[in-house]
């Protein structure tokens, strides 16, 4: 009984995973973002214990019981409170089952797929909107359109003698990057700092537009998936399958004695949008 339990624990454990779409990076990235302050406030809301839960036993069974919920309600299906509640009384008390172990496997594997296939169709729909944008926007006057299929508009352009990186070099940028819906995932304008990084480190879109650029040179671009991400989720802001858009600023090429390993800007793995972090991660979460 205690191996069934395990592995139904873990089966749920799983589905719940599957649908919070955070990995381990996600949450150091929020917990990066958290301010003080913010924590402060959150734990002066927090109200005092109940005495009705007046010795050890009582709040650590509280506890126990708090925990599993925040366990389970991220799971990507409606939870029936009531079954839930009942199946927890049942186990404490080792009634029989009213359900079978093998009817809930099926039951759990069901809503597995159910999961998979709704997730497989909004891949497929990201994708679809992400194809149809751009075959929009190359129509517009002043995009340009590479052999690869990155899209480029040049916003300003900087000096005739500015330099430009080659995709050893390491650069000084600012950037503004949402999505094709216009919401922002990621901003170092908006961080009020400059993001440094080496050109072969990024993604394939900001390394063939980096080195047609020059100091000065300000472009908005426009990256395919296949160009960016690709079928993958670097974080939860940036969907699997997403079209980017970028305003770029080259500020500087760097001189050879600046250059060094990636370093984040911000706290959070996506910052420069590196390949070199981004590997790390996927690595480190699988």
């Amino acid at each position: 009984m205690k191996l069934k339990a395990l592995t139904l624990a873990t089966s749920i454990a799983m589905l719940t995973a599957c649908g919070s779409d955070k990995g381990a990076d996600a949450d150091k990235a929020q917990q990066a973002d958290a301010k003080p302050a913010a924590a402060e406030t959150e734990q002066a809301k927090t109200p005092a214990t109940d005495p009705a839960y007046a010795n050890n036993s009582d709040r650590a069974s509280y506890g126990i019981g708090w925990n599993m919920a925040n366990n389970v309600k991220g799971a990507p299906f409606d939870l029936n409170n009531e079954a839930l509640v009942q199946g927890l009384k049942d186990g404490l008390a080792g009634a029989d089952q009213k359900v079978t172990q093998e009817d809930i496997s099926k039951a759990i594997q069901a809503l597995q797929e159910e999961f998979f296939e709704k997730q497989k169709q909004e891949k497929e729909q990201i994708a679809k909107e992400g194809k149809d944008y751009l075959d929009k926007n190359a129509k517009k006057e002043g995009v340009q359109v590479t052999a690869s299929g990155l899209q480029y508009e040049v916003i300003q352009s900087g000096k005739k003698d500015g330099r430009s990186p080659k995709e050893t070099d390491r650069v000084k940028t600012h950037y503004h990057g949402t999505l094709i819906s216009g919401e922002v995932f990621d901003s170092s304008v908006d961080r009020g700092e400059p993001a440094e990084f080496n050109v072969n480190r990024v993604i394939k879109g900001w390394t063939e537009a980096l080195q047609l650029m020059k100091e000065g040179d300000k472009w908005r671009l426009h990256i395919p998936a296949e160009l960016a991400y690709g079928e993958r989720s670097p974080s939860p802001k940036i969907p699997a399958n997403s079209t980017l858009v970028f305003e770029v600023e080259l500020l500087e090429v760097m001189n050879d004695e600046n250059k060094a390993e990636v370093s984040n800007t911000d706290g959070q793995d996506h910052s420069s949008h590196t390949e070199e972090n981004e590997a790390s991660k996927t690595a480190s979460n699988h």
